[in-house]
This record gives structure tokens, sequence and C-alpha cells, in this order.
């Protein structure tokens, strides 16, 4: 068996190599390569495929956060609520306009705990940031329900999350601004770094148009102090091909996801859960492994499969926020989490074959 990797992108380009070929040669020759027509149509199927009025596309995920709490007008003296165990980029979206992040932690589906958001709401708390991770979507009614008892915005942060839906409703259409990152990897991965914000907000959709373009509509006329934050018309052509495509792309996951379900039977691995009234794109497979995950992982490796763990230090314990104070113990589920989550191989065009050897390689694992 050749090496499995956690995430094969080749695979997926495979699948529809000729029609990303053919949109790259068509936007290379139009001669047009910033804020085009391809752009344009992206953020109109991209809205339409979420369920929000407006679309605005940008360079990153990471800008799609920051700019998210900018213009929402949330900074210097403000709280941010937003789950324990995320990924460090949705803390740096809001840190980045000097803003606080208060941590909330996560519950038996990995994601911010809801019914915990009220005891962390203070009189600086201005909004909610709801990760939906790994694939997996918030309780988004009690969420809006907190939000609009308290007055507070929210940000869907719709990373790993592009097409899963909770209550029958896209993740990405409930709050404010969803935000969403095009990151390679991603369910709706481009050719390089892409994002865009989702929001039924015309005033909201318009100054994001402005602020991405160095704060102008009309070139040379600046409006405001805006950024250089553009999805180029390269990676909007192809991802609108990739679009025409997603639906296949998060079944396909969805069948992988439901093998490893009914699949693993090893009494050391917890297998993710799906929270009732939601479903699942499974950005990643998520299992968890107490006291003997380093140990899986290793004998996985050894066994010609590669994992990955998302995420091994919790945003509180990082560097980058020693700032904050926090020390180990203030936050003992992220921090457990932290020591027992791996992502199993999960990739569109995984074969069958590869699937049953993860499977049988896992169920035959035992401590040493």
């Amino acid at each position: 068996m050749d090496f499995i990797m956690p995430n094969n992108l080749g695979r997926q380009y495979n699948l529809h190599a000729q029609e990303y070929e053919k949109r790259a040669i068509e936007v290379l020759r139009s001669g047009w390569y910033i804020l085009g027509n391809e752009v344009k149509e992206f953020e109109k199927e991209w809205a339409a495929y979420i369920g929000t009025q407006h679309c605005v596309g940008v360079a990153s995920g990471l800008d799609a956060l920051w700019m998210s709490f900018r213009i929402l007008g949330i900074g210097e003296g403000d709280e941010v609520i937003v789950c324990s165990n995320a990924y460090i980029a949705c803390v740096m979206g809001i840190s980045m306009n000097g803003a606080t992040p208060v941590f909330v932690e996560p519950d038996e589906y990995d994601n911010l705990d809801a019914d915990k958001i009220e005891a962390a709401i203070t009189t600086k708390t201005k909004a909610i940031l709801a990760v939906h991770l790994y694939g997996q979507a918030c309780d988004m009614t009690k969420i809006m329900n907190i939000a609009q008892k308290h007055h507070l915005r929210v940000v869907e942060d719709c990373a790993q999350s592009h097409g899963n839906h909770w209550n029958g409703k896209t993740v990405g259409s409930f709050g404010d601004i969803g935000c969403f990152s095009f990151y390679p990897s991603k369910g709706c991965g481009a050719f390089g770094d892409a994002g865009c914000i989702t929001t039924n907000s015309e005033e909201i959709a318009d100054k994001f148009r402005v602020f991405r373009n160095y704060g102008s509509r009309v070139r040379y006329q600046n409006e405001v102090v805006g950024t250089n934050s553009r999805l180029d018309e390269l990676q909007a052509g192809l991802l609108r091909v990739k679009l025409t495509h997603m639906d296949e792309f998060n079944a396909e996951r969805v069948k992988i996801a439901q093998r490893y379900t009914n699949e693993i039977s090893n009494p050391l691995i917890h297998l993710p859960k799906v929270r009732p009234n939601a479903d699942s794109t499974w950005h990643q497979y998520v299992i968890h492994v107490p006291k003997y995950r380093d140990e899986l992982a290793a004998y996985l490796k050894d066994n010609q499969i590669g994992t990955i763990i998302h995420y091994p230090i919790p945003p509180h314990l990082s560097e980058a926020y020693a700032y904050l104070g926090y020390k180990a113990g203030d936050f003992p589920i992220a921090e457990q989490y932290a020591d027992e989550v791996l992502s199993l191989p999960m990739y569109n065009g995984m074969t069958e074959q590869e699937q049953t050897y993860v499977i049988e390689k896992i169920n035959q694992f035992q401590h040493k």
C-alpha cells in the first residue's frame, strides 16, 4: 500500500482536471485579472449556494474574519466570545482589531457550547464568533437567540463548513456575516489563497467592497483607510468550476465518513458525533483517543497512513496569546481535546481500498 496522505489534493483535481484547465486558460486569455466578471459571477453563485443576498470575495479566510470585526466597529475595549478549541486564525481575526477574545469551552460535538455562552457575557461583549469546526454546525438557534437577547453581533466562521446545515439552513446565512476560506484543503478549495464573506446586509456588503480595494469604489477616490484584499479572477474562475461539483464532493466525504463510523470498532477510539438537527460536510473526520493518541498516530504512520492533529495547542496556551495571562488548566476541555484529537485521512478521490486499509489498521491497533 502506498502512503495514504491525510489529504490528497491531487485526487480532487484529477476528478475534473479538464474543466479546471479550460477555465484557467479562458481567464488567462481574457486579459482581465482583478475584480472582473469571474469574481462578480462567483459572488452571485456563492451567495445563492449559501442562501444570502450578498457575497464579497476577499484574499483569504483570515482577511474575511479581521475585516468583519473592523467593519462591524468592534475593536479596542470590546470583547468577542469564541470557542476555546478553535483554530488560532479565528482568534487572530478578533485580536488584530484590538478586541479581546473571551474563550468558551467546546461541547461533545467539538464546537462552541452554546449553553456556556451567557456566563461569559460582560458589559464589554460585542459579538459571538461561531466557528463551525471540522464541518460540524454550531447550535445556531441558541446562539442567535442569545445574541438577540443581549444585542450582540454574530460572525460565523465557515472556513471548514462549505454547505452544511443547521435545521435545514446553510451555515453562513445565520449571523450578520459569514466568513469563508477557500484555502486549497477546504471543501471548495481554491488553487491558492482565497476567501469571501456572505451577508444579507447591503450596507455591510458595500462596506466590504470598498474596504477590500484600498477604501475606494472609484479609482483614486479613497473614502476610508482600507486594505488590499481582493479575490482574483483566476481563483474566482476555478472556484466557479468547483462550486458546480460541491454537492458531489460533500456527498463523497459523507460516504467515507459513514464507512469510518460504521466499521471502526476499536474500543480505544471515540468516534465523532453529529449534532441533532445538523449535518456534516466532514471537512475532517476527527476521532478522540484518550491517553494513546500519539501512540496511534505513530503506529498509523508506520503503516503508511498519515494523520493530522487539529489542533495540538489551544489558542489560550499559544505563545502569541501569552499576554492574555492564561495558564494550563484554565480551559480543561479544550486542553483535553488538544491531547486527544486525531484527523483521519479524508479527501475526495479516496479509494475504497484505501478506506478499508485505514479501517483495518485502526481496528488492529492495540496499546503497548
